[in-house]
């Protein structure tokens, strides 16, 4: 459609009507059709005045709306504050806190929270493509700083052995991989453009050890592929990869050996959680690193392109209140 919204602003317009925004979200959702959740059939009769469908098969929850076997599910709050909080979250650079949402948006802050920690299940890749040609590979350690310590705290992790090694040991550990830009020829001129933009694939993990970081390569960088790393013992031994290191003891480039492409990714991914999100538990990091490497792999989209690929995503995705807190389950 012509008028569909480009920006937050005609976003916020535009949802506002219940007719667009349920015609929009199906219109992604069912590109080739509306389809009953439960059982496929496509003939279905909208009901117009509950904006919802209708499906003719023999089986319970006949009728169904947009929201039915998406991260909406069971929400009472309406499509016109959905649309428009994952609007915000698959486009602000460095995300969105759940006080913003609720600020703007008009919920509670805690409904606000739900929203965003359902959402992001659909910036989750379930399908990723390996990674090819040149990739580097970097981990990163998330936690506080000692000197933003309370003084009693710092003692214990002293005590424990945990302020050692540059008070790595205690934190969250994440390993990126990043393939580089692919790079072709432009026919009759001496330049080159871009073929494949770079991708990164973020993973937290529960040890900095080899078999985990191997795990990681294997899941995500085809057999064969140049990786890039720093001197880090446990990138040693890679006989499914051919890998050159950069010791960074002694500098920081060699030629095209280097680690740069995805510490950049490590500097977005901490920037938003230190200046959005503030304080992140451990067992939702893996969470917060995903919408990150979202935003990051579709940064070259509009942004009604990122809002389409996670409105997509979102689809069979299911996380309950009591999954995020393990507090028993609530409406949102």
């Amino acid at each position: 459609m012509v008028n569909e919204p480009k920006t937050l602003q005609q976003a916020i317009v535009y949802f506002a009507n219940p007719d667009n925004a349920v015609q929009y979200a199906a219109s992604r959702r069912w590109p080739r059709g509306v389809e009953c959740p439960t059982c496929g059939r496509k003939d279905v009769n909208f009901l117009a005045n509950q904006r919802r469908w209708e499906c003719k098969g023999n089986h319970p929850k006949k009728q169904f709306s947009v929201k039915v076997g998406t991260s909406m599910e069971d929400s009472a709050i309406g499509l016109d504050k959905w649309l428009c909080a994952m609007w915000m979250i698959a486009n602000c650079k460095n995300g969105v806190s759940s006080y913003e949402i609720k600020r703007d948006l008009g919920v509670t802050q805690k409904s606000a929270w739900f929203m965003l920690h359902r959402l992001r299940e659909g910036m989750v890749d379930d399908f990723p493509e390996p990674l090819a040609g040149e990739v580097e590979a970097d981990e990163t350690f998330i936690g506080g700083k000692a000197k933003n310590m309370h003084f009693e705290k710092k003692i214990r992790k002293y005590i424990r052995g945990e302020m050692k090694h540059g008070g790595a040991v205690g934190k969250a550990i994440v390993m990126g991989v990043l393939s580089r830009n692919t790079l072709e020829d432009i026919p009759g001129t001496a330049r080159t453009r871009s073929k494949r933009d770079s991708q990164v694939r973020a993973r937290v993990l529960p040890e900095l050890k080899k078999t985990h970081t191997d795990e990681h390569l294997k899941d995500n960088v085809e057999a064969g592929t140049t990786v890039y790393t720093d001197e880090g013992t446990h990138y040693e031994s890679l006989p499914d990869y051919v890998r050159e290191f950069i010791d960074h003891t002694e500098t920081y480039v060699r030629g095209r050996v280097h680690v740069n492409g995805v510490e950049n990714f490590w500097s977005l991914l901490k920037r938003s959680l230190a200046g959005t999100y503030v304080s992140v538990e451990p067992y939702h990091l893996q969470a917060y690193v995903s919408e990150q490497a979202f935003r990051f792999n579709n940064r070259k989209d509009t942004d009604a392109q990122r809002f389409d690929s996670m409105l997509a995503g979102i689809v069979g995705k299911r996380l309950t209140y009591e999954q995020v807190t393990g507090k028993g389950e609530v409406a949102a």
